[in-house]
Formats: C-alpha cells, sequence, structure tokens
C-alpha cells in the first residue's frame, strides 16, 4: 500500500454515549494512529499519533500526523485533545507538533513519570523529566470529556509500567496491551514492563461487555491475511485470541509470554523514540541551537 493510498477505516458509533473512531495505519512502524470522536458534537480526540522518523538519517517528517488532520478537516471533526497511551518504543510521537499545530492539551498516564526515572539512568540524562512536555497526567479511573462522550482512563500495565486504555461508551482503545486476535498480545520485556501485569490487565479488559469494540496499537501484519486489522470485540478475544482465550491459565500466558519475550531484538527506533516520547516527542534545543540524540551504548 502506496503512502498515497493510506489505509484508513471507520468504525461508526452504535448510539448515544458511543463514539465514532477512525483507524489511519502507519505501515512503516505498523502503528495504528486513532480519532476518537463525539458523533453528535463532533468533537475528537487524536489518539498515538506517529510523528514520521527514519532512524538511518535521523530526520522527522509530519505525513503521518498530518494525515490525522486532514481525516478530522474531511470529517468536520474540531480537535479538543492529545491522547498518548504509553511513551512508545517503536515509534515517535506526534503529541509535540500536534499541541503546537492544533493548540490542543497533551494528556497521558501519570506513571509515566516512573517510568522516565528508569530511562533518566539508562539514557544518563538528569533531566529527562515529562512534566513539562503534557499538560495532563491522569490517575487510574479519571475521566474527561469529549464533547457528549465521558472518556475514562484505565491503568493497564504491563507491556509498561505505565501504560493506560480509554474507554468511551462500548469502545476501547487498549494500546499495545492487545494485539489483533491471530497475534495475541504486545511484549512485556522492556524496562518496568511484566507479563504478570500484562495477564492481569488482560483479563480486566475482557471482563468487560462481549461488544465492546476494542482498538490495538499495532498490527506487524500475518502470513494468513494481507490487510492490517486493528478493531474486535470482546467476545471475539475471548473466542479467539491466540494467547488469552478463555481457558487459557496465568501461569502458561506468563510463561510463553516471557520466552516469547526473551527471543525479540530491540524495536529499531527504541533508543531514538523513548528519549523523545518523554518528552511529547520533542528534544530540547542544545546552545547551538541543534537537536541531538543520545544513545546509550553497551546497555541492551
Amino acid at each position: 500500500m502506496s503512502d498515497a493510498d493510506p489505509i484508513v477505516r471507520h468504525s461508526p458509533s452504535s448510539g448515544p454515549g458511543s463514539p465514532d473512531v477512525w483507524g489511519l495505519y502507519e505501515p512503516v512502524t505498523g502503528s495504528i494512529q486513532y480519532v476518537l470522536a463525539c458523533p453528535t458534537t463532533k468533537q475528537a480526540a487524536l489518539v498515538d499519533v506517529v510523528l514520521d522518523f527514519d532512524p538511518k538519517t535521523a530526520r522527522t517528517t509530519t505525513d503521518s500526523a498530518e494525515r490525522v488532520l486532514a481525516l478530522c478537516d474531511a470529517e468536520g471533526l474540531t480537535p479538543v485533545r492529545i491522547l498518548d497511551t504509553h511513551p512508545h518504543a517503536d515509534h515517535v510521537m506526534a503529541s509535540a507538533w500536534l499541541r503546537e499545530r492544533t493548540g490542543c492539551p497533551t494528556t497521558i498516564g501519570v506513571k509515566v513519570k516512573e517510568i522516565a526515572a528508569l530511562w533518566r539512568e539508562i539514557y544518563g540524562l538528569p533531566d529527562l523529566d515529562p512534566s513539562p512536555h503534557f499538560d495532563a497526567f491522569l490517575e487510574d479511573g479519571e475521566q474527561f470529556r469529549v464533547g457528549d462522550l465521558t472518556v475514562t482512563t484505565v491503568l493497564s500495565p504491563g507491556h509498561t509500567l505505565g501504560s493506560v486504555s480509554y474507554f468511551a461508551g462500548d469502545a476501547g482503545l487498549v494500546h499495545d496491551t492487545l494485539m489483533y486476535p491471530d497475534a495475541g498480545s504486545s511484549r512485556a520485556d522492556f524496562p518496568g514492563g511484566s507479563a504478570d501485569d500484562l495477564w492481569h490487565s488482560i483479563r480486566a479488559i475482557l471482563d468487560r461487555p462481549g461488544d465492546t469494540r476494542l482498538f490495538v496499537g499495532h498490527d506487524y501484519g500475518r502470513d494468513a491475511r494481507t490487510e492490517p486489522a486493528w478493531e474486535a470485540t470482546v467476545a471475539t478475544h475471548r473466542a479467539h485470541n491466540i494467547h488469552v482465550r478463555d481457558g487459557t491459565r496465568r501461569e502458561a500466558f506468563v510463561a510463553m509470554r516471557e520466552a516469547r519475550d526473551a527471543t525479540l531484538a530491540l524495536p529499531d527506533r527504541m533508543l531514538h523514540a523513548l528519549q523523545m516520547n518523554l518528552r511529547g516527542g520533542a528534544v530540547p534545543a542544545e546552545p547551538d541551537g541543534r537537536r541531538y540524540l543520545r544513545i546509550p551504548l553497551d546497555r541492551f
């Protein structure tokens, strides 16, 4: 699929309190960017939007984020909030750029501050602090409004210690906790991650009503299908998710997840992305006016 023909899908509202959700697939990192919108007021939240980054040249571009804004224009939506579910390891977040472009507040879970404490030592950056770069740090259970929608923040640790999911009506944006059912679940071996925490987060998500629409953060493709996929109901996950379908035991999941994670290489953007994402996707300028990344050697 070419850049000129991006994959965009609309999951329509089912009625009052239920959001419209658009997913925009970013093929380079397999990321899904989301627009969650109130069908009556047309106010929208922009979720996990990607700042394009080439690790070979360390160059950033804004094509993916601009597509999200173009979709809002085309659908008559007004962005009112920028959301991230966690500081991503495989792509750079566009939150800082979007805040500058739209004036909307940026939002993430409060435990991102604990994630920053872990990476502050790894990077040797004592001033690595998310506080100046996000407008709101949400607690587990904290709610906010997007038009007539009530959105609830749910702490969903495991992939990272501070991952959050966002639920509105019959829709849940569950980031990298789950993958599409034929891919199972996401890794839990990054600093602060935990396969056991991931299990409990997934079970809490799958205890929701069976018709709840779940939207995952990534699709890296499967041999059995040619198109990316990211939306499935709770009932579908419980029946078909290869890692956590009904009948799976916690001990078996944790053993599988830890064994699988031990075989995985680091994402090729991880060491670049995290020091930016803990700042909302920005890197402060140095005294010479230029921006630089810091890469720890022999740590992974």
